[in-house]
């Protein structure tokens, strides 16, 4: 009986021990990087069927106060705590990727730059029917029009609406609801998978 108490405080121990080992790193993270995961959101499947990739949600990885963040259009344009971010994505798998000539593109005026494009999205509303306008944003455009408009480099390969797979019962389910029968075929777009595939980047991290 006196040894019950004993075994308990090990057995915590152990426990607490075990899930110390287990709990994941947070990646070493560079400014400018560009990370992409597996939304939980309502929309996620039908982007992935859409797209025919995994992943359908990104940011790109900016620091506050000495911290990463990523910044990421969501219910809107902002900065979400790196950590937090991988953990409201799908068994918190991330892939972290950076520009093949960061250690010669991402200078720090260059980094500037990328600060003053995302403060002209701060804000902006998710833009729910992926219109090519900065009034509301979705992630990958976001994503596509900061490193456009602050280094002059396009990363991926924009399309149309007319180019995705359309047909899955999930993706005709969030077209009915956006669009009401009047899809706009011809929009141009950008998909995270178009960005994820783009040569320009390379893996450096991933769990």
């Amino acid at each position: 009986m006196r040894m019950r108490p004993l075994i308990r405080r090990i057995l915590i121990a152990s426990l607490l021990a075990s899930q110390a080992a287990c709990a994941k790193t947070p990646p070493a993270v560079q400014e400018g990087d560009v990370i992409f995961q597996t939304s939980r959101s309502a929309q996620s499947l039908a982007i992935q069927l859409a797209t025919g990739s995994r992943y359908s949600h990104m940011g790109i990885v900016l620091f506050r106060a000495g911290k990463p963040y990523v910044f990421e259009a969501s219910a809107t344009a902002r900065y979400t705590p790196l950590q937090a971010w991988i953990d409201r994505g799908e068994g918190q798998h991330y892939v972290l990727k950076r520009l093949r000539t960061a250690t010669t593109s991402l200078t720090p005026a260059a980094i500037k730059k990328l600060y003053a494009a995302a403060r002209t999205f701060e804000g902006r509303p998710y833009d729910l029917t992926f219109e090519w306008s900065d009034q509301r944003v979705y992630c990958s455009e976001l994503a596509w029009k900061m490193y456009d408009r602050a280094l002059d480099l396009k990363i991926g390969e924009l399309q149309h609406l007319r180019d995705f797979n359309l047909s899955a019962p999930a993706v005709q389910q969030k077209l009915l609801e956006r669009y009401h029968g009047r899809i706009p075929l011809d929009e141009q777009v950008i998909s995270p998978v178009a960005m994820y595939d783009s040569p320009l980047l390379t893996t450096v991290a991933q769990q």
